[in-house]
C-alpha cells in the first residue's frame, strides 16, 4: 500500500469455525479463502436460495461501475468502502486509479483474514493513496477518525456500502449510521449502497443464514431501502436491481433481488 494509517490494528485471531461474511461471499464468488464452517454454511445457502451466486457476482459489477462512473464522469478522487470483504477482481483503488492515477482508497473491514489480504494486495498507484483500516464499519468515530490519515474532508467523498449494511439489522440504527458517515462529508459527496430486498424467499435465506451462526443479515423492503436516499439525489437510472444500474453489456437473465442507487449530497 502506498499509505496505511497508524492507530488501532489489533485485530481478533481468525475464528475458523465461525462463518463470516466477506469468506462465505468468497465462496460465492469461487475463491479460495473461506474455511470449512463458512463453505457449509455457504452452500446451505445457494441451495436454498440459487440467486445468492448470482447477487455476489451483480455486486462486485454494480460497484465497478459505479466507481467508475464517480471518477470518471462525476470527478470523485476520494473512496470509503466500508465493509470491504476480501480482494477480488476489479477492487475500488484499482478501478479508481485506472481512470485518476491521484485518487485516494480506503477500505474498512473487521475480519483478520481481510485485513491479511488487504496487506498483501491493495497496493495502489504511487500517485495516490490506498489504505485499510482495521474496524467495524458500526465505529463510524474510529473508522473516521483514521481515514482522516488518508482522506479530505473538506472534499468529496464516495461512502460504498456494498452488501454490508443489511448487517445493522436495525432501520432507524442503519439510517443513523448513514448520517453519521454523510454528514462528516461535505456536498458533492456521494453514497453507492446496495443491499437485498425483502421478499418471502429472502427472508427466509436471512432467516436460514442467522440459524447457520453468521452475523444476522436482514433483507429490507424495497420503500426502506430507498429512504437511505431520501436526502439525496438519485443519479440515473435511480433505485433498482443493481444488475439494472448502468450494465456494460445486455442483460441476459432476470435482475437479481439486490437492489441500490448512487446518489449525491446536496
Amino acid at each position: 500500500m502506498n499509505e496505511e494509517p497508524q492507530g488501532p490494528v489489533a485485530v481478533d485471531p481468525i475464528d475458523t469455525t465461525t462463518p463470516h461474511s466477506a469468506r462465505m461471499w468468497n465462496f460465492w464468488l469461487g475463491g479460495k479463502d473461506n474455511y470449512p464452517a463458512d463453505r457449509a454454511l455457504g452452500a446451505a445457502m445457494a441451495e436454498a436460495y440459487p440467486q445468492i451466486v448470482d447477487i455476489a457476482r451483480a455486486s462486485r459489477r454494480f460497484q465497478a461501475r459505479a466507481v467508475r462512473h464517480l471518477a470518471q464522469e462525476v470527478g470523485i478522487r476520494q473512496f470509503l468502502d466500508l465493509g470491504t470483504g476480501l480482494p477480488t477482481a476489479e477492487p475500488t483503488h484499482e478501478v479508481a486509479q485506472k481512470v485518476a492515477p491521484e485518487a485516494r482508497v480506503v477500505y474498512v473491514d473487521n475480519d483478520p483474514i481481510v485485513l491479511a489480504h488487504a496487506r498483501a494486495l491493495l497496493t495502489g498507484r504511487p500517485e495516490g493513496a490506498t489504505a485499510y483500516v482495521p474496524a467495524d464499519l458500526t465505529d463510524a468515530e474510529t473508522v473516521l477518525r483514521e481515514a482522516d490519515k488518508i482522506l479530505d474532508r473538506e472534499q468529496p467523498v464516495a461512502l460504498m456500502l456494498l452488501s454490508t449494511l443489511g448487517h445493522v439489522t436495525d432501520d432507524a440504527r442503519a439510517a443513523a449510521l448513514l448520517h453519521t458517515y454523510l454528514d462528516a462529508f461535505p456536498a458533492g459527496s456521494h453514497l453507492v449502497l446496495c443491499d437485498t430486498i425483502e421478499t418471502p424467499v429472502t427472508r427466509a435465506a436471512s432467516d436460514e443464514y442467522a440459524d447457520g451462526g453468521a452475523l444476522p443479515y436482514v433483507s429490507r423492503p424495497a420503500a426502506t431501502l430507498r429512504s437511505f436516499a431520501d436526502e439525496l439525489d438519485l443519479l440515473d437510472p435511480g433505485f433498482g436491481s443493481i444488475s439494472l444500474w448502468r450494465p456494460d453489456e445486455p442483460l441476459t437473465g432476470d435482475p437479481v433481488d439486490q437492489w441500490g442507487f448512487v446518489a449525491a449530497k446536496r
